[in-house]
């Protein structure tokens, strides 16, 4: 029987190198001169530092672009909250892989609605959809890509 997994995940590596281009970049702008920021990814969490509210949004949209140059979807961002502590500003941004079990839910419950000849099963962080036919299992897909998810979504492991 045809199948395929729904995902969410990006590649750390390529979101490395975006964190490496932004500090790059941001080293060398002049509004950034001697003013101590830097980014520093630890795990999947990336950490802004710098002295201002507003510098931190300036290397908020930096790190957007670099990201999505990269192919890393920017809707996996979770922005923590800017906190000061003397006379730096920190913000977390947290990078979320796999589908949370109220997204998966959300998600059978969408392929169920469209009543098409499918099963969708959740499988730990991923949701697997089973068929008799491709074209059923194509449709999930253009149906899912077409719903407005807050979470980035990839279509793994299409077999026939």
């Amino acid at each position: 029987m045809p199948s395929f997994d729904i995902i969410s995940e990006f590649d750390m590596h390529e979101a490395k190198n975006a964190v490496d281009q932004a500090s790059k970049e941001v080293d060398t702008r002049f509004d950034f001169k001697g003013t101590n920021s830097s980014f520093e990814l630890k795990d999947e969490k990336l950490i802004m530092v710098s002295e201002s509210t507003f510098q931190l949004q300036q290397m908020f949209s930096i790190i957007c672009a670099k990201l999505s140059r990269r192919g890393i979807d920017i809707a996996c961002m979770e922005v923590g909250e800017a906190k000061g502590s003397g006379k730096l500003m920190r913000q977390e941004i947290t990078l979320k892989q796999g589908i949370e079990s109220v997204a998966a839910k959300k998600i059978v419950k969408l392929i169920k609605d469209k009543k098409l000849k499918v099963q969708a099963a959740i499988q730990g962080d991923k949701v697997r959809v089973t068929g008799k036919k491709r074209d059923d299992l194509q449709e999930v897909i253009q149906m899912l890509r077409d719903e407005k998810l807050e979470i980035p979504l990839q279509f793994d492991n299409f077999r026939d």
